[in-house]
């Protein structure tokens, strides 16, 4: 049957549509607090943008989409304002919306192969996902639901609530299992909470989501820490579970090799981010937790996590705040908009610079950086351009703190307490296609199992694994029903 548009424009007045433009806090005013950037659309705004949409016989979108949102469906539903119903409808494949439409790279995925795109701007795809995630998700928190029980119940633990952890949680809850997600630290979000900062995810918001899918009927358990305050085989023996999922991310830093990394005023970025992010150090004394910040700063890396250091490190007071990359902008895995709004910051980019040496004083302290500029030359195994030095280009930086982030990998404690589990290179844990690992009943996902990557890739694992688990559980039923006979 076939569904009857809500767009009274025809296609070639919807091109003429302008993409919509969020309202942001101004820039010389955010860099003084964490409040979040991006505003949002209103409504007028959301229309308009619903409007653009082509409604193509081949949503090509969806397929740029690693969970797979219906985007036509949800946009119409915007047009017909339906926007509780374009909220269901996203959450049919995505368990965190109000967070994906905020820190998801929609620019490099459904956007990137939007039609309108190819001549015009995409459709934002990502600012109407918040628009209608944002109208409901920040609303009185609804009554937690009983988890299942009785002789066939069966129990999963996730080992970890960042978003690969809560998407697989969700997804298993709305299949009628009883689920327990054990976080190590003591509040829920994971990499959500400790590696973003709240100018670009609000906890309001993050906690609002986490709360949704406690109402599923999971229970979540903070300061649990698995390989220590119990094992993975204890959490199948003593503690009775029938599956488990590992998501505990990629939280262990890697760092430059270079001399003077052991001076005071060095931080990895995960270090940096999470005394500020989780501990509240932009909050000192309030909170105890400090945080040694100078006059200049220099963050070291490309990424997202390195525009999000920069960027922190800008609103603790920095005066001059620098980031420091290889490679030329266009070989930049940060977001575009998390770029432009470093710019608008004050953020200083040094692009084509690489750090040889970072200097200090008689007393350990950090005192400025030595770099040296590059070239880039033909491309490497990931398809950038290599960089190549420039000989008699070195100079020294002045700065008060160094940020390093080049990297991280998974914390090697769930892999050093679960014998037999098998591990690759980077301590990643080996997966197959539908997230299983060589221990029967053991799944795994996320940066855990990718050494690092984004917030819906982890979520896809999510899906992927929760599926592969409720199929599991459905064969190890049937297994015991065989054996036992039928209750």
């Amino acid at each position: 049957m076939a569904v009857t548009s809500a767009n009274p424009l025809k296609p070639r007045d919807r091109v003429k549509l302008p993409r919509q433009v969020p309202a942001e806090q101004d820039p010389a005013r955010r860099t003084a607090n964490f409040d979040e950037v991006c505003l949002g659309f209103d409504e007028a705004q959301a229309l308009v943008e619903a409007s653009r949409c082509l409604e193509c016989r081949k949503p090509v979108c969806i397929d740029g989409c690693p969970v797979a949102v219906d985007i036509p469906g949800f946009i119409r539903l915007i047009l017909e304002k339906d926007f509780a119903g374009a909220l269901a409808r996203i959450r049919e494949t995505n368990s965190l919306p109000a967070i994906c439409g905020r820190v998801c790279p929609q620019e490099s995925q459904c956007e990137a192969v939007c039609t309108l795109g190819r001549k015009f701007a995409p459709v934002a795809v990502g600012k109407l996902e918040r628009f209608v995630a944002d109208r409901e998700v920040l609303a009185a928190a609804a009554t937690p639901a009983a988890a299942p029980d009785g002789e066939d119940a069966r129990r999963v633990a996730i080992v970890g609530s960042g978003p690969a952890g809560l998407t697989c949680a969700a997804e298993l809850a709305r299949r009628g299992h009883a689920v327990t997600v054990f976080e190590a630290l003591h509040a829920v979000g994971g990499v959500l909470r400790y590696g973003i900062p709240e100018f670009r995810l609000p906890r309001e918001i993050l906690d609002a989501e986490a709360r949704r899918i406690q109402a599923l009927g999971v229970e979540i358990r903070t300061n649990f820490l698995v390989g220590r305050t119990a094992t993975v085989d204890e959490l199948f023996g003593e503690w009775g579970f029938d599956a488990v999922f590992l998501a505990t991310g990629a939280g262990a830093p890697t760092f430059l090799g270079i001399p003077g990394e052991s001076l005071s005023g060095v931080y990895s970025a995960n270090e940096f981010l999470t005394r500020v992010n989780l501990m509240g150090a932009n909050r000192f004394p309030v909170c105890d937790t400090p945080v040694r910040m100078g006059a200049s700063v220099a963050v070291v890396g490309g990424g997202n996590t390195a525009m999000d250091a920069v960027r922190t490190a800008r609103r603790l007071g920095a005066g001059r705040a620098y980031l420091v990359y290889r490679r030329s902008r266009r070989e930049m895995p940060a977001r575009v908009e998390e770029v432009e709004h470093a710019e608008q910051e004050g953020i200083e980019l040094l692009l084509l610079t690489q750090p040889l040496r970072i200097l200090g004083d008689g007393h350990g302290v950090v005192t400025g950086i030595e770099c040296r500029s590059m070239a880039l030359g033909g491309p490497d195994e990931s398809g950038r351009r290599r960089p190549v030095p420039v000989p008699g280009t070195e100079r020294i930086i002045p700065v008060d703190v160094v940020i390093e982030a080049v990297g991280q990998r998974p914390n090697p404690i769930i892999q050093a307490t679960t014998p037999g589990l098998e591990v690759g290179p980077g301590g990643v844990v080996a997966v197959d296609g539908s997230q299983g690992t060589n221990r029967p009943g053991v799944f795994a996902g996320g940066d855990l199992a990718r050494g690092g990557a984004t917030v819906i890739l982890a979520m896809r694992d999510g899906r992927h694994a929760a599926a592969a688990i409720h199929d599991y559980l459905g064969t190890l039923a049937n297994a015991l029903t065989s054996r036992h006979g039928s209750p």
